[in-house]
This record gives structure tokens, sequence and C-alpha cells, in this order.
């Protein structure tokens, strides 16, 4: 699989999108690196009672349209330059679903499957404490990621709000609904796949009903994303997860899947399901392919064997640039992660409008408002795929975000 550095890919994007735009390349310039990259290392008390130290970062794209928003994520294979992308892709994901944010990104270099959940609760407080003078409601709003969820968020919170002597629920999106949290948060960017897809499948004047699907990663994003789409009439023919992937071309039930994995921790050995490798889905003849792992997994070799007719990116970054160019040339659609994925940071916003005044919405508003905004923006990347002839739906996407930053940056001026 493809080593593509993942910010060198963001770059690779903005440039293409900038290609059919009327904006100076120093502008251009500016909205291809972070504004800030604050490294960390955390010394943490384990409960042996010895100290270890983590690497962390925060990265601080753009703020031209608001405050930076990006997610938290726990992984072994953090790097600098991963959470400078995906800060990257955050500020551009705001922008195109219009939602008044720019991007950030939060990790930790740790597997936190090793660690006992007292040792990952010093370590989430650690963090918060360090990046205390850096975030707050009006200046940098993180959220859940890769193997963090309200847990963590709620731990940041209290952190926060300890040191500050203050309540400040806006500070961090993702938390319990007791906490705070927005009811729908957990289903949202699942949701918006489903969606995506949904609307995807309209504009292409196919039927959604009794297309076959794959869903590579099986986790939050994939597994509610996989149910969504099943409930459309779709047929849910494989699903995957670190352990491998499953097929049944008779097609699978999500609910059922999802409740295997939660007794036995992964999808392998479901039922009569044949077992497959994380490549094998990833090339299966269905009709829609849903990446929703990390970033890179198909690059532009395996590209040449995807045999899906539509794929929507639930996860961050997961075609590589060389990628897109194959299957951009193969005609094959793809509904980039910068929009497909996005009903997570626009219900964190639902979540962080709900905590600045204090009234929460129901579920049913959050779903129909999550609805308004995604089939708005996929209505605004078809309009800039048709009137700017650029050549795939990703440039479209980018173009749209790059114009709303470039608007914004301009209005209020440049100054020491």
């Amino acid at each position: 699989m493809s080593e593509a550095n993942p910010f060198e890919s963001l770059q690779e994007q903005v440039d293409d999108a900038a290609a059919y735009l009327d904006v100076d390349e120093d502008v251009i310039g500016r909205l291809k690196h972070p504004e800030r990259v604050l490294e960390l290392t955390l010394s943490v008390e384990l409960d042996d009672g010895t100290l270890e130290q983590f690497r962390a970062f925060r990265s601080q794209f753009n703020g031209d349209r608001g405050p930076y928003k990006g997610g938290i994520r726990y992984h072994p294979n953090v790097t600098r330059d991963e959470v400078k992308a995906l800060s990257g892709w955050m500020a551009y994901k705001c922008a195109v679903v219009d939602i008044p944010y720019g991007g950030g990104k939060g990790g930790i270099v740790v597997d936190p499957r090793e660690y006992s959940t007292n040792e990952l609760e010093r370590l989430t407080r650690s963090y918060a404490t360090e990046l205390r003078p850096f975030v707050g409601p009006e200046r940098d709003i993180p959220a859940p990621d890769v193997n963090t969820g309200q847990r963590e968020m709620n731990w940041f919170k209290d952190t926060y709000e300890t040191l500050e002597r203050t309540t400040a629920p806006g500070v961090i999106t993702g938390k319990a609904k007791s906490s705070g949290g927005s009811a729908g948060r957990i289903e949202a960017t699942g949701r918006s796949v489903m969606l995506a897809a949904r609307e995807v499948f309209d504009y292409l004047g196919t039927d959604i009903e009794g297309a076959t699907v794959a869903v590579q990663g099986f986790g939050n994003a994939g597994s509610v994303a996989a149910t969504l789409i099943d409930d459309l009439g779709a047929s849910v023919v494989a699903v995957s997860d670190s352990s491998g992937a499953i097929y049944d071309p008779d097609g699978l039930d999500p609910r059922a899947v999802k409740s295997h994995k939660a007794e036995t921790g992964s999808v392998s050995d479901y039922g009569d399901a044949e077992a497959k490798t994380n490549e094998e889905l990833l090339t299966l003849d269905v009709d829609l392919l849903v990446p929703a792992a990390l970033e890179n997994a198909i690059d532009g070799d395996l590209a040449r064997d995807v045999r899906a007719d539509v794929i929507v990116e639930a996860a961050n970054g997961p075609l590589t640039p060389d990628a897109d160019d194959v299957l951009t040339e193969r005609d094959v659609h793809v509904v980039p992660d910068i929009l497909a994925n996005a009903g997570g940071v626009t219900v964190s916003y639902f979540e962080w409008v709900q905590n600045r005044q204090r009234f929460p919405w129901t579920e049913a508003r959050v779903n129909d408002e999550l609805e308004s905004v995604i089939t708005s923006a996929f209505d605004e990347l078809v309009d800039a795929f048709e009137s700017h002839d650029v050549p795939n739906l990703r440039t479209a996407a980018y173009v749209v975000a790059i114009r709303r930053i470039v608007e914004s940056y301009r209005e209020g001026g440049n100054w020491p």
C-alpha cells in the first residue's frame, strides 16, 4: 500500500483546485500550510508508578472563517505531517459545508489498547492541560477522532473547566449528552455518508435501492453508514475491520454484523460469509464502495483494480492523488471526504451552538438540520463541478471551499 505523505496529498489537492480559480499564487500559498503546529512531550505516571513520555501534536490550520475545529486521535502511527494534513482537510471540510470554523487536528502517539483506563485518563488530562492556553469555545474546539470518544472528551472538558475555574461545555464537542453533548452526534458521520451516497446516486440517475455496497472499516462511521445505506434498500455485501473482510453476495445484515463484532471483537467468522482480505474488499465488483478506515487505503496501483462505480469517502484521505487520477480517467465518481464525512463536524457545530445557547435540540431536529446542510453542500458541489469544468467532484469541493476561505480572508484584510 502507498506511503504517500498525507500533507503533500492535501497540498496537491489544493493546487489542483486553484488552477480553476482566479486567486493569486501567494494567497493560495498561505492556504497550503497550517498557521501553527504545537508539538508536545507529555510525561504521564503509569499505574506502576513509573513515568512514560508520549509525543503529541495540535495543528491549527486556518482561522479565517472562525475558531479552529478538529478531532483528537490516539494512534501509534500519528505523525506531525498527518496532523497537519488532517487539520487542513478540516478547514476545507468546514468551508465546503459552510459552517463558521477553521481547521484543527490533534493526536497522541499511543496505542490505547496497551494502557489502563486510569492511565488513559491521566494522559488525556495531561494533554488538555498543555493545550489549555491554545483552546477555548472561541479559539480552538477539539472533538473525538480515531480511538477517542465521549469518555476522553468528558475528561478534556472537566480538565479545562477545573483549571479555568469556569463552566465551558463549548470547549470541546463529542461529549456525552449528560455533559452537554448533542443528540445524534455518534451517528452523524455515518449519516452524512449515507446522505452523500443517496445524493450522488440520484445525481447520476441511478437507483440506490438494490445497489451492492462494500464498506472497508467497520468502526463507528463505517457501521453506521452501512446500516443507514442498508435502510435505503441497498445490499451491503461486504464489510471489513482490522481482522479482515467478510463477503456475502446475497447481502449481510449490518446490525447483526455489528452485534457479532461487539461480542467477538471482529467481523471475522460471521455466519456463512466468505472471508476476504481488506484489499480484496476494495476491488470487489460493487455499485458503491465506502472506504471508512484510515488514509491512503487506495493508491494508484490498487485504483486500477477497483471495480466500484461510485466511491463515497467515509475516512479522511483514503485515496492518494495518484488514485484520484486513475479513477477520474476511469469515470469512477468519488464523493470526497470533505463533504461525505462532514456530518461529524456539522453536528459538532450544532453541539457547540446548543452549548452556547444552553438549549438542547431533539435528535429529530439535529438529523433534519444535518440533512439540509449536506444536501445543500452537495448541490453547490455539483454546481461547481458543472460550471468550472473541473475533472472530478473532489476538485469541485475544493473550488467551493477555497473560494469561501479566500473571500473571508480578503474581507478581513491582512496586517502584521
